[in-house]
């Protein structure tokens, strides 16, 4: 019965391991690629459009928003929204939630690949790898001299966490061999998972002002939108350094820009930005102490199929009537 069920999966990239659970039990529509940037955006749109119609749930693999012409084209038998990623805030929760239409994320099962690629990005700003790189591309190293070229050390280092969450706490675990001196962490409220890291639920103005290097991994809301700012950038210590594995609407890019360019701060490693990609002409991209990655963080082989298999198993939930495994609106 359930195989007159359709289920709409927005990229023809979809690990085949998520594709094989849904069509045990489905009938399966997969879209063209539908991934980051602007180029083809009508035609993609146009062929989900084209393909929506009578589908009972829709798997998002996509950084652009979920429209509510999309919602309309699907007709009141959409029954789920499964996101194959952590974050969901292109996904437009409050049309999901006035047409009574669940929503489910995949959290946790990407935490250990993004919080590698946390650590990564405070070395490379830290060490100053955008700068090493140009040497060896230019044939000239510098860095062999003894004062040249230096960075700073992790080791005895302030590593204050912005969102404790499944990401936060990877990371603080990957970071416990560098031999770092504190954890600071600020959120809504005390995480009982922080006593294993010795970690200090501080209000977010001390984290901004005591941390050498500031991770963010909070998800995107109202609240958190462009929370690095002018403001708070005046409060950070002049070797702080910012790394983003969030959302890159957490910060306000035009006041990094000058704090990184005036050397108010020492430098940035980011694996997310606004608009991605970055245009190859950004003003960030001439910054020699900014380190930028294109939204990598969860982007191994391993991770992504347990994404998709949790995408998919998420639609076999909720198709069947049982509770979604992570749900966003259950």
């Amino acid at each position: 019965m359930t195989k007159n069920l359709k289920v709409l999966v927005s990229s023809n990239d979809f690990a085949e391991s998520g594709i094989k659970i849904l069509e045990e039990h489905f009938t399966v529509l997969k879209s063209r690629y539908f991934g980051f940037g602007d180029e083809g955006l009508n035609e993609n749109m146009a062929e989900l459009m084209s393909l929506i119609p009578g589908c009972s749930a829709l798997i998002w693999i996509s950084h652009h928003p979920i429209t509510k012409e999309l919602l309309d084209k699907a007709g009141p038998q959409l029954k789920l929204v499964s996101t194959a990623s952590a974050g969901y805030n292109n996904c437009n929760v409050p049309e999901l939630k006035a047409r009574g239409i669940k929503l489910s994320n995949t959290p946790e099962v990407l935490s250990g690949a993004v919080a590698e690629v946390a650590v990564a990005l405070m070395i490379a700003a830290a060490r100053r790898f955008p700068e090493n790189l140009d040497q060896v591309k230019r044939g000239v190293w510098d860095g062999i001299g003894f004062q040249n070229v230096l960075g700073l050390d992790m080791r005895g280092s302030t590593i204050g966490i912005v969102g404790f969450g499944g990401i936060g706490q990877a990371t603080a675990k990957r970071l416990v061999g560098f031999e770092v001196g504190k954890f600071l962490y600020s959120g809504h409220r005390e995480k009982p998972e922080a006593k294993e890291y010795n970690a200090q639920f501080v209000p977010q103005e001390t984290l901004l002002t005591e941390s050498d290097f500031i991770l963010l991994a909070a998800p995107l809301t109202d609240e958190t939108r462009h929370m690095i700012n002018k403001t708070t950038l005046a409060k950070m210590k002049k070797n702080a350094i910012i790394v983003n594995v969030g959302r890159g609407d957490l910060i306000n890019q035009d006041d990094l820009y000058d704090a990184l360019k005036n050397k108010q701060i020492y430098a940035a490693g980011l694996d997310v930005s606004t608009p991605e990609p970055l245009p190859k002409d950004h003003k960030l991209l001439t910054l020699p102490n900014l380190f930028l990655l294109p939204h990598i963080g969860s982007a191994t082989v391993r991770t992504r199929n347990d994404m998709a298999e949790l995408a998919a198993k998420n639609v076999v939930n909720a198709l069947y009537g049982k509770p979604l495994i992570t749900p966003v609106l259950p």
